[in-house]
């Protein structure tokens, strides 16, 4: 069973920064994409950003577009996501994201095998 394992989020004012970090428990971590995710209360869970298996490539919701990086350490098994210029609106409970089979993409809930326990971020205004 995979484990992935969030850790970073907590409380910001509007306009400051948080880093999400998420351990993938595989050795082969390095052939699997990986993505955020967020949900806010009342809403659907929403892709946030994912970044491909090599790293080359990244993708973006266009909501944080220019403001939030996702990047990975293939070394270290772990995937981070780079927020900044918050604002009350990325208030959510973002998840970390996988796929079973190596080199998926996980850029739509429905490709999205495993999921970590989710970590709180709320921007105060």
């Amino acid at each position: 069973q995979v484990q992935l394992v969030e850790s970073g989020g907590g409380l910001v004012q509007a306009g400051g920064s948080l880093r999400l970090s998420c351990a993938d428990s595989r050795r082969t971590f390095s052939s699997y994409e990986m993505g955020w995710f967020r949900q806010a209360p009342g809403k659907e869970r929403e892709f946030v950003a994912a970044i491909t298996w090599s790293g080359r490539s990244t993708y973006y919701a266009d909501s944080v577009k220019g403001r939030f990086t996702i990047s990975r350490d293939n070394a270290k098994n772990t995937v981070y996501l780079q927020m900044s210029s918050l604002t009350p609106e990325d208030t959510a409970v973002y998840y970390c994201a996988t796929a079973a089979t190596p080199y998926k993409t996980v850029r739509a809930s429905l490709d999205v095998d495993y999921w970590g326990q989710g970590t709180q971020v709320t921007v105060s205004s």
